[in-house]
């Protein structure tokens, strides 16, 4: 199988996981206030998710700049993110900090190995190495689930929606993915994906901030896509950037729930670099063909 049939096969594969998933116990107040989480590449994303659904009691932090001010992490519970557990970075700062936690899939991984304690992920998936997808829903509802009650309803409905919004959705140019508060990680996951998959130019900001920065980057004929709902300041958004020649997206939540939309917008920027890759007749992903990128990426991960 190759890795763009292997990705189709674990985005399928989510809404069973989102049914048989089982929480964790949630934190305390006091324990959430004392933690802090971290990760790197979509599992930053998870921990940004974990930080916004705790109402910012725990912390989210990029695993080097812990390193680089370890006083941060005094007296602190740590937890760390990473699906191989062979991340450098989160496994210097294991060994570092009296108070870890593992979030891996490889309980026994270097890290799972440096950590005081494991939470062990469990995911179906195609078994073959892939950008992440199922991975990303697992780490990131699973660290939900310690601040916050899991309740995710009609996942394969979620699916068939976001199918049908992405099927939809034309890139051109370069593409800027915006989005607000408990969206913003979700820019972040999708830009990730059109870079993985597709070595796309893409760029993911804060809604607000795109216009007084990302915006001067853009030209003519070039795709944002904005994971909110519309709203006045969005559909002003819109037209003075229709105004611009830019083509714009507003990808609608379909239901009240924070936590499903979050979902849904995973489906949906997974989904959008999977049918492009198919358009293009792409049998694997971008990172695996660019070997020189990967190989330096490997080097400064591993």
């Amino acid at each position: 199988m190759n890795t763009i049939s292997a990705f189709e096969k674990d985005i399928e594969l989510q809404p069973e996981f989102i049914e048989n998933f089982v929480s964790l116990k949630q934190l305390s107040t006091t324990r959430q206030k004392s933690g802090i989480i971290c990760g790197t590449g979509d599992s930053f994303s998870s921990a940004l998710l974990c930080e916004i659904f705790s109402n910012f009691k725990i912390k989210a932090f990029d695993p080097l700049d812990l390193l680089k001010n370890r006083r941060i992490t005094k007296g602190k519970e740590l937890y760390l993110i990473s699906i191989s557990g062979n991340t450098s970075s989160n496994i210097k700062l294991a060994k570092s900090v009296k108070n870890t936690i593992a979030v891996t899939a490889n309980a026994n991984s270097r890290l799972g190995k440096a950590c005081k304690k494991i939470i062990n992920l469990r995911f179906r998936s195609s078994g073959i190495f892939t950008s992440g997808s199922i991975s990303f829903l697992a780490s990131t509802l699973t660290c939900i689930s310690l601040v916050s009650r899991i309740k995710v309803s009609n996942a394969h409905t979620l699916l068939a929606k976001a199918k049908k919004v992405s099927k939809g959705i034309h890139l051109k140019g370069k593409v800027f993915l915006l989005g607000n508060l408990h969206t913003f990680p979700i820019a972040m996951f999708a830009a990730a994906k059109l870079y993985e998959i597709l070595g796309l130019d893409a760029h993911y900001e804060r809604i607000e901030q795109f216009s007084h920065m990302g915006l001067f980057s853009a030209n003519h004929g070039d795709t944002v896509i904005i994971f909110e709902e519309k709203n006045s300041y969005n559909s002003k958004l819109k037209a003075n950037l229709k105004k611009c020649g830019l083509k714009v997206i507003i990808v609608e939540p379909p239901t009240s729930s924070k936590l499903g939309n979050i979902v849904f917008f995973t489906f949906v920027a997974e989904l959008i670099a999977l049918y492009h890759a198919k358009k293009k007749k792409l049998e694997e992903c971008f990172f695996v063909t660019a070997k020189n990128l990967r190989n330096a990426s490997s080097e400064m991960i591993y």
